[in-house]
């Protein structure tokens, strides 16, 4: 049984990762973010018979001792533990620093240290800033756009040279726009599908025009999985991308359709990034994954926003705040 440490395993994908890797027949470690609350994040809402198979440790991905503690006696990491919200990055870039880059730091060293296995460090499509072309592959440019995506260049940057100069077997993996159940509201799809539920007849956006490369959480999943499992893919950066792109307005649209046909787009000009900070295009490749794994889609849009807006409507409790409360 291969053993796995997941960081960040309390979040939105973390969760889905870790079920899944348990699903799988993984013995997994799940490193969560520590709080007074004794809480474990979304991994407190899984199934009993999955939370008695995790061993679960509370820890601060920017402490370098508890990362170590974390890794020991691992096979393979999957690195997700990242400070992710573009708004809150404007406010405070220092966190960003310390979480995403002193962070990925910490694993890296610890994983070197330790002598680890396979190592796969989270990125986001946002390193890439609008297309330059498309579909974006993994030799695209990189332009850090919002102060997060600088700190998520910087922290793949840092892989690729544990790679290059200590032959650490790391895996760079880039999804795209990855939406679904446990995704909080501050992301569009779950705010727009918030919005909707909550019965108002006009829903608040910013850009409508900017297009993004939607995967739904489980295809996003089995892609982390599926790098992972192949050999191939150490010392790679590898997209995991639908190769098909939908602007905000077509998203809004389709979701107003499912839910609510007599709603209408309000344009919300604070919800509107500095102009050049707004990506705006992202449609990326995924022929390097699969030609390097097994992975294919198996949830189209139309598919993965059904099955987010069934979620939701039975999560009152995370409907109702965009946090969910036990």
């Amino acid at each position: 049984m291969k053993k796995v440490l997941v960081t960040g395993a309390d979040g939105f994908i973390g969760s889905h990762l870790t079920e899944t890797l348990i699903h799988n027949g993984y013995q997994v470690r799940a490193f969560t973010c520590y709080n007074s609350f004794g809480s474990f994040g979304w991994l407190d809402t899984l199934p009993e018979v999955i939370r008695e198979e995790i061993e679960i440790i509370p820890g601060d991905i920017r402490d370098p001792n508890g990362v170590r503690d974390a890794v020991n006696g691992m096979d393979s990491i999957f690195h997700l533990a990242a400070l992710i919200a573009i708004p809150y990055s404007y406010h405070s870039p220092d966190s960003y620093v310390d979480t995403n880059i002193k962070g990925t730091l910490n694993v890296l060293q610890a994983a070197r240290t330790l002598e680890t296995n396979r190592v796969l460090i989270t990125s986001t499509s946002e390193v890439y800033g609008s297309a330059q072309y498309v579909p974006i592959d993994e030799n695209h440019p990189l332009c850090g756009q919002s102060p997060y995506a600088a700190t998520k260049i910087g922290a793949d940057q840092l892989a690729g040279s544990f790679y290059r100069s200590y032959s650490l077997p790391v895996t760079i993996v880039r999804p795209f726009n990855t939406y679904g159940p446990r995704q909080s509201q501050r992301a569009v799809i779950p705010s727009i599908i918030g919005q909707l539920l909550s019965g108002v007849e006009q829903i608040q956006l910013g850009s409508l025009t900017p297009t993004r490369d939607f995967n739904y959480v489980m295809d996003t999943v089995n892609g982390f999985v599926e790098i992972e499992r192949s050999s191939q893919t150490i010392g790679e950066t590898i997209n995991i991308a639908s190769q098909q792109e939908s602007t905000i307005k077509y998203l809004a649209e389709e979701l107003i359709r499912q839910i609510n046909p007599n709603a209408k787009i309000i344009i919300d000009n604070r919800r509107i990034r500095p102009e050049k900070s707004e990506v705006t295009r992202l449609l990326g490749s995924s022929l390097k994954l699969k030609s390097l794994t097994d992975w294919k889609q198996e949830y189209p849009l139309s598919l993965g926003l059904e099955k987010t807006i069934q979620w939701m409507k039975t999560h009152k409790k995370w409907n109702e705040t965009g946090y969910y409360r036990l």
